[in-house]
């Protein structure tokens, strides 16, 4: 076996490994035995199927043999016996689809649920786009893109063209078994001379089909083969169009007033570039696939008429034996050319096996990782050695020993990128470019400089992520008069799209009532207050103070104002180090060197001041 062979061979093999592992899990889920028992249906439906085809190619020899002999009795007979055919026939074609699809839609709600869970699970959301952005490479050679299209549209076409591509194999096969022989002795042996000597080929029609059959395969393969990967290239194009244009959505009012109407188009006009180009390659390549099948086709339909006609004209058979042989034939070669005409097909469905299985191997390799960051809950934030990178390895700290005990205020202060934003992340475990050991406390909140605010009611905005429920009317209003939006206390049951609703200021009070309504003990803000005005800030940061020390926690910071300053009695600050120096100053530990910046924990503390 030649080497090209032997690695079509091991790629085949390769696909349906992919197939089974994606597929198999929902036959071996809680709903299996519903699945199995839908399955091994449409299983009996497709063999059912195949036995009225061969009673119906039984019915012609008969039926044209009545028109051939003027026999009007058994042409009416035979008229009756169509119509019970043609009455399974559609019966078993309409059930058959039903139950297809109704074990589709099964398929990929269980599917999509579990990939969900999995997607949402452990911050996988979170991570897979950080390891994309930051070039990681997968098992794939690339970390899994445009999720929301794998979790959508992939998640459809793998369900629905791994049945009707798998039932119509099946199909094909079975087809195959119940006709080859029935054409076989239809052919009966065929004779020719050449050079004086007479030969005779058994089964003639039989290796013709064969013959035919085989030739149009690899055809069609040589024209097809570049479809898979033009297909898995299409989806992607069109995911990162669409993606564009969601965000040109989300942030509509940044754009407007930066004017930038223009340069969106320009992106834009991009992405649909690369998906305008890519789809001229894809139909280029399809018109060329579709003139050669249709070619083949059309030609199947006069090639056994050809091949046999000579013995027909000849008076070795009626013309029902002819239109028999016609027919398996046609059943023949239509099995054995089955990857022929469902080649396309098959190109868009290997594109989204191998999308779905990137997915796939990007979720299992973030389940699999090893967690450099030990977490050990405590009532305190203590951290030993803790060392922070960016996604591509750059190492921001290293060696810090940090802690923050009851009653504490940090502010955490640096210049722009030096990593405060990401030295929170690691507080919160969110981070997974940390290594060291962390004692964290229970009851914490983390508030980002950009809250997420969901569409919807306002009452479930307000109470994100806990149900609403858990807060009654009176607390909700009161969080909101707190964070200076006594405006919402009315419209807790208004449903918008708040994130466009409400200004930045709105938001960041919007968050900062969520936190009053709450209560938690240990607060860790990153620039809450920086879209609104020196008293605002005064005033909230002063209650969320408050609201910290009366559950018995500590309240860490970043800010850039100096005035958030009075509210902390500590600072922390976040050093450019010079290459070969400590990582952390005044902590004990912190030897480790090559880190960018060192966090000096030993300034002076500040004094906190009242508020109103």
């Amino acid at each position: 076996m030649s080497s090209s062979v032997t690695a079509r061979a091991g790629s085949l093999l390769q696909v349906l490994r992919r197939v089974f592992r994606l597929a198999a899990p929902y036959f071996q889920s809680e709903e299996k035995w519903r699945a199995r028992a839908m399955l091994l249906t449409i299983v009996a439906l497709n063999l059912f199927y195949v036995y009225v085809a061969v009673l119906g190619n039984e019915w012609y020899g008969r039926f044209y043999d009545a028109l051939q002999n003027k026999n009007a009795v058994v042409f009416w007979h035979e008229v009756g016996v169509f119509g019970w055919i043609a009455f399974a026939n559609i019966a078993v074609q309409v059930l058959k689809f039903y139950v297809t699809q109704l074990l589709q839609l099964r398929w990929r709600s269980w599917m999509t649920r579990s990939y969900l869970t999995r997607w949402m699970s452990d911050r996988t959301f979170y991570h897979l786009e950080l390891a994309r952005y930051a070039g990681k490479a997968g098992k794939e050679g690339n970390t899994p893109d445009n999720p929301d299209q794998r979790l959508q549209e992939d998640m459809q076409i793998f369900t629905s063209a791994t049945m009707t591509l798998s039932m119509g194999l099946l199909n094909a096969v079975v087809t195959l078994m119940s006709f080859i022989g029935l054409l076989w002795a239809l052919s009966g042996n065929f004779s020719f001379s050449f050079h004086g000597t007479t030969y005779q080929v058994v089964g003639a029609m039989v290796w013709v089909a064969l013959g035919y059959s085989i030739l149009g395969t690899v055809i069609t393969h040589f024209i097809g083969r570049p479809l898979i990967k033009l297909n898995f290239t299409q989806q992607r194009f069109e995911a990162d169009f669409r993606h564009h244009l969601v965000r040109v959505r989300e942030y509509s009012e940044a754009i407007a007033l930066d004017k930038g109407e223009k340069v969106e188009r320009e992106q834009l006009d991009l992405r649909f570039g690369d998906v305008l180009r890519n789809y001229l390659q894809l139909i280029k390549q399809q018109k060329n696939l579709v003139t050669f099948t249709s070619f083949f086709g059309q030609a199947a339909v006069i090639f056994p008429f050809l091949v046999a006609g000579q013995q027909y004209f000849g008076g070795a058979f009626q013309l029902g034996h002819l239109m028999q042989i016609g027919s398996a034939f046609g059943k023949v070669q239509e099995s054995l050319s089955w990857f022929v005409d469902n080649y396309d097909s098959v190109a868009v469905w290997r594109a989204t096996t191998d999308r779905l299985t990137s997915f796939d191997d990007g979720m299992r390799a973030h389940a699999e990782r090893e967690d450099g960051l030990q977490r050990t809950p405590a009532t305190v934030l203590r951290t030993d050695d803790l060392a922070v990178a960016l996604p591509n390895g750059t190492p921001l700290l290293a060696g810090a020993a940090l802690a923050v005990k009851p009653g504490d205020s940090v502010l955490l202060q640096g210049p722009s990128g030096s990593g405060k934003s990401t030295l929170f992340r690691s507080f919160a475990g969110i981070w997974p470019f940390s290594k060291g050991r962390m004692d964290v406390p229970d009851n914490v909140a983390f508030m980002p400089q950009r809250p997420y605010v969901p569409d919807g009611k306002l009452r479930d905005a307000l109470t994100y992520p806990n149900p609403a429920s858990s807060f009654s009317d009176e607390q909700l209003r009161k969080a909101l008069a707190d964070a200076l939006l006594p405006d919402l206390a009315g419209r807790l049951d208004d449903s918008d799209a708040w994130s466009q609703k409400l200004s930045g200021g709105e938001q960041q009070r919007l968050a900062i009532a969520r936190v009053l309504l709450k209560k938690p003990a240990w607060l860790f803000a990153d620039e809450i207050t920086s879209a609104l005005d020196a008293q605002a800030e005064s005033v909230l940061y002063k209650r969320l103070a408050d609201t910290v020390q009366a559950a018995g926690g500590a309240m860490v910071s970043i800010a850039h104002r100096a005035a958030v300053g009075d509210f902390h009695n500590q600072r922390w600050t976040l050093v450019p180090q010079e290459e070969g120096t400590a990582s952390a100053e005044g902590t004990g530990k912190g030897a480790a060197g090559g880190a960018r910046y060192r966090l000096n924990t030993a300034a002076v503390a500040l004094p906190v001041t009242s508020a109103t």
